[in-house]
Order: structure tokens, then sequence, then C-alpha cells
């Protein structure tokens, strides 16, 4: 085994090789993916003041960070006057036990949930189907992955990476519908008559929180197909799962975020279903989950703090280079791309140390973040504090060593220039490529100059 640099560096990259291998599917993942950020770049230009608009919503998260106990403890006092139960959870194991009391005090055997990035995180599913409850995503995307025992690849679309194709023989095997060609009117219309069921007969809906506001006590869940709603409304136990840095001051500072949330994430100007939970119903319950879970240790890290205002719009997956041709499962964490990769290492830097390593540091990403993270320059503090701690491997650190000193000498460096270009001319492809494998496995090398740029320059000079 090799240092920890060079082990945890090979996790990304092995793990992606498995997406690249099938060349069209990548070529088609980026395509789709690019198509998302075409949609925001003109969802965005057409808002005015849209920079504000993010420099404002960047400064509302800095200031609620640094009040989060204050607006937390309002919340708590709002929700519960409002007839909400609140509970608060240290870690994901507490936030499943908390969840599954609250279900089994209920008799429940059945719950619907919509989409909630916060329950994949703590693995709710897997824990409460092994306590015998069942529990049916009703988000089509993530039902689509649930079905095929898989994570979300995605935040927004978890089930980008499938075609439609393939969808249509998972739903032909789990739903026995007809094979259709991966027809996408058919197969929506089968999956509303599958999940129609589900949302009649459950007996509790769980619901993820996209913002909670701490004047009234309120929770807001933004949903495309209305199945938030469905759970809620059909269920007598409602259970919204959130994180704690969900928290916006007031109803006020709520219109900043819808304005940036959709136009980021899929290019539209709203999502189609914005809903407001504030009271249980007559005769129901309403319980709110809230959960830390690693995100008091990222608050107290000065240079990482800032990560915890993401909205999870996906956008700066939609724009990543690496991302879109590397597919969602190469990270290996719940929330992939660049986000995740600066969230990650915070939970376990053994374990995750290679994603920061995933990158172009092309800053794209922090160009898009609706809420100014600055993703890029995050990502390269953590290889400092990585190479740092752990050091890089012999390999690399001779390579370094002798790139320094071929640097740091002129003539040196332009004989090494020369002597390149030489090579490259001179020897047979197969023989460069096989002496720099780990770039050519998937790339070739660009083709030799005619000159050097010295040799350019002093042409050019004279």
């Amino acid at each position: 085994m090799g240092s920890f640099s060079e082990h945890s560096m090979n996790n990304h990259s092995s793990a992606a090789e498995k997406f690249i291998h099938n060349e069209d599917r990548v070529n088609w993942h980026d395509k789709a993916l690019w198509f998302v950020r075409e949609k925001r770049d003109v969802a965005a230009s057409s808002v005015k003041g849209w920079e504000e608009l993010r420099t404002l919503a960047a400064a509302i998260k800095a200031h609620t960070l640094s009040h989060l106990d204050e607006y937390l403890l309002q919340f708590e006092h709002e929700a519960s006057a409002n007839g909400a139960r609140v509970h608060w959870a240290m870690n994901a194991e507490e936030h499943n036990e908390i969840v599954y009391n609250i279900l089994r005090s209920r008799s429940t055997t059945l719950a619907v949930k919509s989409k909630s990035m916060l329950t994949e995180e703590c693995g709710l599913n897997h824990f409460l189907e092994r306590k015998g409850i069942e529990v049916v995503d009703t988000d089509l995307g993530e039902r689509i992955v649930q079905l095929a025992n898989e994570p979300p690849s995605h935040i927004v679309m978890p089930a980008i990476h499938k075609k439609r194709e393939e969808i249509d023989e998972l739903f032909h095997h789990h739903l026995n519908t007809e094979r259709s060609g991966g027809n996408a009117e058919y197969l929506a219309r089968e999956a509303r008559k599958h999940l129609r069921e589900k949302f009649l007969s459950a007996g509790a809906a769980m619901t993820g929180v996209n913002f909670a506001i701490a004047e009234t006590g309120a929770v807001v869940v933004c949903t495309n197909e209305g199945n938030a709603d469905m759970g809620v409304h059909a269920a007598p136990l409602h259970i919204a799962c959130m994180g704690m840095e969900k928290i916006i001051p007031t109803t006020e500072h709520l219109g900043v975020f819808l304005r940036l949330l959709a136009r980021s994430a899929t290019g539209q100007p709203i999502t189609a279903y914005t809903s407001f939970y504030r009271k249980p119903k007559p005769g129901c319950e309403m319980h709110i989950v809230i959960v830390d879970n690693g995100r008091s240790e990222q608050l107290a890290r000065e240079n990482f703090r800032s990560s915890l205002r993401c909205i999870r719009c996906g956008a700066c997956m939609n724009t990543c280079p690496v991302y879109r041709r590397s597919g969602g499962y190469s990270y290996g964490f719940t929330i992939p791309g660049p986000i995740g990769s600066i969230l990650s290492p915070g939970i376990d830097v053994k374990k995750y140390g290679s994603l920061p390593f995933a990158s172009t540091l092309c800053g794209s990403c922090s160009d898009v973040c609706p809420v100014k993270i600055d993703i890029h320059a995050q990502l390269y503090a953590w290889r400092q504090i990585i190479s740092t701690r752990h050091g890089a491997s012999i390999g690399k650190r001779m390579i370094m060593s002798v790139a320094g000193i071929m640097f740091s000498h002129p003539a040196l460096f332009r004989a090494a220039g020369i002597g390149g270009n030489f090579l490259q001319k001179v020897l047979p492809p197969v023989l460069i490529n096989s002496a720099v494998r780990r770039w050519t496995k998937q790339r070739d090398l660009p083709e030799a100059p005619v000159q050097t740029f010295s040799q350019w320059y002093k042409k050019r000079k004279t």
C-alpha cells in the first residue's frame, strides 16, 4: 500500500474509470448537464440585478451562520407555538432513531418520502427497512434509482445518469409495465399510477426542507412534481428533516433565495410547487428533526464555513467538467461534485481525500454558485491541508523536486523543452504514451510544437 496521498488519490479516479469506460454514455451525460447549465445562464441573464441578488443571498447566509444558535432557538420556539414538535439530532444515528420512534409510535409500516438529501446522507431508507418499515421515494427520479437499488447521482436530477430505455426496462421488471422503448409519457403515467396507490395507503409523509424560516417557524419545500404536497395532505403524520444550516431569518429573505434556486438548478423561473408547512392539520402530527451531523465542525473551520451557505441547487455540478465526465458515483459521497468535494473531507479526510483533487480548479463552480461560495478556493485549500498533513507519494515528491530544479534554472528549462520536443517527434507514440501512462489512458499528448516559445520569442524579437 502506498502513502495516504497515493492511496487516496486513486479512489475517485478508479471509480470514474468505470463510468468513462462507456464513452457514449459519458458524452451523453456531459451534453445533458451542459444543456441545463446553458438554461441556467439564460435564466440568470433575464433577471435584472442577478449579481446583486447573489451578493445579497451570500450576505444573508453569512449573517445567519454567524447567529445560527439564535435563529435555531427562535425557529424552535415559533414552530412549537404552531403545534409542531421539534427534535434535535447530533448525528445520523440519532436522526434515524428519532424518525423510527415517531413512526413506531403511530404503528406506521409505510411512509412516502419526497426528495431529501439529508435522509440520503443519514441512510434513513435502509435503516427503516431493516426495522420493517417500507419507505417509498415519490420524486420520480428518486423512485427510479430506488427501484434500481442505487443512490442519487445528482442532488437535483437523481437519475440523470440513466437513459429512458434503461428506465423502461426497470419499470417493466419492478412495476410490470409494458416495454415501450423508452416512451417518456407512458413511463410517467405508469409511475403516477404506481405512486398514487402508495400515497393513499401511507401512514406518514416525510419531506426534506429547502428553507426554514426562524421568524414564523415554517418550513418550505420546493418541488416540480407536487409529490411533497400529495404525501403531506394525504397522510396523518408529517416528518420534516433538515440540516441546521437551512435556517433563514425572515419570510422577506425567502424571496431572494426563491429567485435564485430554480434558475440556478434547472433554468426555471421558479419551481412548480413552493410549499409552506407551518402547523399540523387538525387531528394530525407534524414533526421537525433538526440535524447537525458534522455541520458544527464545518462551521468552526474558518476557511470552509461558507460551504454551509449551499442551497443544494446543483449548479456547480452542471458546470463542472470533471463531474460531467466522471459521473456522480465516482465521488462516493451523498453530495457529489465540487460542493461535495469540500464538504466530505471535513467528515473523513482519509476516506474522501481524493475528492479535492478531482477538479481542474477552473473556478466555473464559484462563478455559477447562487450564494457565492468560493468553491474552487476551498478545493485548493483542502489540497494544501491534505498534502501537508499526509504528504505526497514518493514518486510525486521526486517528480516535483526535479521539476522545481528545472523551473528554477532557465537554461535547464530551455534544454528540457528542446529535448522533450525532439523526443516526441522521433520516438513512436506508443513509447511516449507508455511513459506517461496515467495521463494517456484516456487522452493523447498534444503534438509537439514546431518551436519552443523561447525560440519563437527570440526570432520575433530580432
